[in-house]
């Protein structure tokens, strides 16, 4: 480390706390290491000291983490004609996101979301000011410049844990977002759909629980914002894996969000159509074929545009769909989708990764997660279910996997990436991002012995 560190102090200057970059080149040729030690210093201390640098470095770069408020507000007015991209990274975070911007840069892509989710957060071992710092640090090695959209995706108060104590499960919630628009993720899902309330007799009082707390979590966002920034907030109707969203219950929930609180409220509403996340395995490990209702998407979807000024429905639980499916989002006028096990299922399964490496992840599986395993699973479901777990404790053996195991992995998830923006119409959005978004730069303080 005092090597990267050393080598940086030529190259990057700190005064009074505040981070100015003297070359650019230099930087960029020592990204892979500081980033590397900013993830695994066994230093607690030392470890957020360097990420907040690295966010730093990345903002003096060029690589802006940002809200994309203003281009949902545009999309609420004027549908584009595409889908935004939300990609939750749970493993290899930062090749991962390499491959991200480099296909953006190819295709002029400036619309997609990263994002990790309130669970993804515990068992992959990415607090939200390492995620934001390893994004950030693979815009800079890429040299991609521009806003970067980092979200906190399923902010989700759990059920039981709500009903046991309402206000410690709110009070998490809350410090998860304090720490969350720290670490600069501009944009939040708050999913309160889990309290919802089907015994009552009325849709509105349905929603009454969901609502009325994501108005009180929206009110609390916007207490935080730093200045010049308004977060991009999401809201939930149907949890997903349960019943399908209707319009009914969409116009029910904004009005009662509404009425409920008066100031800027959610840009954007994820609903259900059918989909489970992850998928569903079947006992020989494949997936079970997923039919969405793209009817009740397009409907949503206009209702939330044109009688709410929102940028549309949001679609979950959608990487495992067969590629000829995602050209149908912009069809019906989806705002975002979001994806992640399907990039999951691309590296596990990949011919590319050594099978002496996937059996050590699920032999630490079999031992550590044997508590999750559902009776009558076979071993194929039960990998599929819970191999998402073998990224967190072993996320250091995953980042040191040797260079010729993780370019023909990173190959395939580029094909991947290069399919969806096809498919989502995002090619070529970077345009429309430049003009809607003015990324604004919150300068924030590193310790001034970082660099030694």
């Amino acid at each position: 480390m005092s090597d990267v560190l050393a080598k940086l102090k030529s190259c990057v200057s700190i005064t009074n706390g505040k981070v100015k970059v003297t070359d650019a080149k230099a930087v960029k040729g020592l990204i892979d290491d500081l980033i590397y030690e900013a993830v695994f210093n066994p230093d607690v201390e030392k470890r957020k000291a360097l990420q907040g640098l690295v966010i730093e470095i990345a903002k003096q770069m060029g690589a802006v983490p940002s809200s994309i408020q203003s281009l949902y507000e545009e999309m609420g007015r004027n549908y584009p004609g595409f889908t935004v991209p939300a990609m939750n990274i749970r493993g290899l975070t930062y090749d991962t996101s390499r491959a991200i911007f480099r296909k953006a840069l190819e295709k002029n892509v400036g619309v997609m979301l990263f994002e990790i989710a309130r669970s993804e957060i515990g068992y992959t071992k990415q607090k939200p000011v390492e995620y934001s710092a390893v994004v950030l640090a693979a815009a800079v090695r890429e040299g991609y410049v521009g806003p970067v959209f980092i979200q906190g995706d399923h902010f989700q108060l759990i059920r039981k844990n709500y009903l046991s104590g309402p206000d410690l499960e709110k009070n998490y919630i809350k410090g998860l977002i304090k720490e969350a628009i720290e670490a600069e993720f501009y944009n939040i899902d708050i999913d309160s759909s889990t309290l919802v309330d089907l015994d009552k007799s009325t849709l509105k009082e349905q929603q009454r629980p969901n609502f009325s707390i994501a108005a009180e979590l929206t009110e609390y966002i916007r207490s935080l914002e730093p200045s010049g920034v308004t977060v991009s907030v999401g809201g939930e109707i149907g949890e997903i894996g349960g019943k399908n969203s209707t319009p009914e219950e969409l116009r029910a929930y904004l009005d009662g969000f509404r009425e409920t609180y008066k100031g800027k409220g959610v840009s954007k509403l994820s609903v259900q159509t059918g989909t489970a996340h992850g998928g569903v395995v079947l006992p020989d490990g494949t997936l079970a074929k997923v039919k969405i209702d793209f009817d009740t998407l397009r409907q949503m979807s206009e209702a939330a545009r044109k009688e709410y000024g929102l940028s549309g429905a949001v679609q979950h639980g959608a990487s495992t769909l067969p590629d000829e499916a995602f050209h149908m989002f912009p069809e019906t006028g989806t705002s975002e989708v979001h994806l992640a096990t399907g990039f999951q299922n691309i590296v596990y399964d990949s011919l590319a990764l050594p099978a002496s490496f996937r059996d050590e992840v699920y032999s630490y599986l079999k031992q550590e997660c044997a508590k999750d395993r559902k009776e009558g699973q076979t071993d194929e479901q039960f990998f599929y279910s819970t191999r998402k777990k073998g990224f967190g404790t072993l996320k250091q053996k995953w980042w040191d996997l040797p260079a010729n195991v993780k370019a023909p992995l990173m190959k395939e998830l580029e094909d991947k990436f290069d399919l969806l923006f096809r498919e989502l119409r995002v090619v070529g959005s970077k345009d429309l991002v430049n003009k809607t978004v003015k990324p604004v730069v919150v300068e924030k303080t590193v310790p001034d012995n970082i660099l030694g």
